[in-house]
């Protein structure tokens, strides 16, 4: 044997035993935990890709009010995926238009309808990275045309904010006696931002409950996992607004925002000053069909008036995006989904049947406040 070769078989005899026993820290070099160990690491650093696209690549006749979106192969981070990461040309010119993101799901709602018979191309640029910061390992682009008409509209996903029938980030407070069907949830603000309800707190300490409420209270310093919930619903609550505030209007400026009287048809209808309803307002539509009102300062429903759903149309189905603030007079009714920038107050007797979610407070007096059928 040569003198190199007696080396080695000396190197491996007192380095084979040490094989596996790990570092300086105890940490394994191989065998089956290091196998874990690069598994979850590749997982953690996989690539993103685009699953499936809406248009889907190639499709004609889509409808012009409709939004874009592209579904990922796992979660992404929201802040890369915007108008200038995730775009959509026509004629050689991006589209204005607002990008949310929610369940893997990054969705465009142009600004405006689409041009009917345009043709139109979306990209999404290696800005876009997953949660783990990993980019797309290339521009995802598909192309596809418009025809001529709208589609019913779609309703505004609330996702874990639709279990809240009033759902607040700064107080809910209220003058006795109220009736709310429904649960009730604050955050971040603590459960002292809740008045007028004498809360009694469940054994767990996760929820609580009220003479007034049919249904539970959550709080953001409750017991696990109420935290956690809340504070996904106040996450989704924000969507929920963007998304409303992002839909291409069908009608803008109706009545110089004064609406009373009037009958309205299904639609996206959009104010850039507030929205005044003096008398009352009839919603007429089926059981699919959909209205957003769009509104840039308050909202504001004279005492003793109503909003009124007829032909089946779903309180559910109809959604308040208000930049301002909302006042619901005295014995005033309003039905639909409120979604508000700041606060939402119901004066003595005034009643609304579907859910309010206020980025700032909610305010209600001797109020009704139902949740729509489940």
């Amino acid at each position: 044997m040569t003198i190199r070769a007696q080396l080695l078989t000396l190197t491996a005899l007192i380095l084979g035993p040490l094989a596996g026993c790990g570092d300086s820290t105890g940490a394994p070099d191989g065998g089956a935990n290091s196998d874990a160990g690069t598994t979850a690491d590749a997982a953690i650093r996989t690539v993103p890709r685009a699953v499936t696209t809406e248009p889907a690549a190639g499709a004609t006749n889509v409808a012009i009010n409709g939004s874009i979106s592209v579904t990922f192969s796992e979660a992404m981070d929201p802040a890369t995926l915007t108008a200038a990461s995730f775009t959509v040309r026509a004629g050689g010119a991006d589209l204005a238009g607002t990008v949310i993101y929610a369940d893997s799901t990054a969705v465009f709602w142009p600004a405006i309808h689409l041009t009917s018979d345009g043709s139109f191309t979306a990209t999404v640029s290696t800005a876009a990275h997953s949660a783990a910061g990993v980019a797309l390992a290339a521009p995802h682009t598909w192309t596809f045309t418009a025809g001529k008409l709208a589609s019913p509209g779609l309703p505004v996903k609330l996702r874990s904010a639709g279990s809240f029938v009033l759902l607040a980030k700064s107080g809910i407070s209220t003058v006795p006696p109220s009736v709310i069907t429904g649960d009730v949830g604050v955050s971040p603000v603590a459960a002292t931002g809740i008045t007028g309800f004498s809360l009694t707190a469940s054994a767990n300490k996760a929820f609580s409950t009220s003479t007034q409420i049919t249904g539970k209270v959550y709080a953001s310093d409750y017991a696990v996992p109420t935290p956690a919930k809340m504070t996904a619903a106040i996450s989704d609550m924000a969507t929920a607004f963007t998304d409303a505030a992002s839909r291409a209007p069908d009608v803008t400026e109706l009545g110089a925002g004064d609406i009373g009287g009037m009958t309205l048809a299904p639609g996206v209808y959009k104010w850039g000053s507030g929205l005044l309803i003096p008398t009352s307002v009839t919603l007429n539509g089926d059981a699919t069909a959909v209205w957003i009102f769009q509104i840039a300062q308050n909202l504001t429903l004279s005492s003793a008036t109503r909003i009124m759903l007829t032909g089946g149309a779903l309180p559910e189905h109809v959604f308040w995006q208000v930049a301002g603030k909302v006042e619901l007079g005295t014995t005033a009714h309003l039905e639909g989904i409120v979604l508000t920038k700041t606060e939402v107050t119901l004066r003595t007797g005034a009643s609304l049947l579907g859910r309010v979610m206020a980025q700032t407070a909610i305010s209600i007096d001797a109020s009704t406040v139902v949740q729509p059928a489940q």
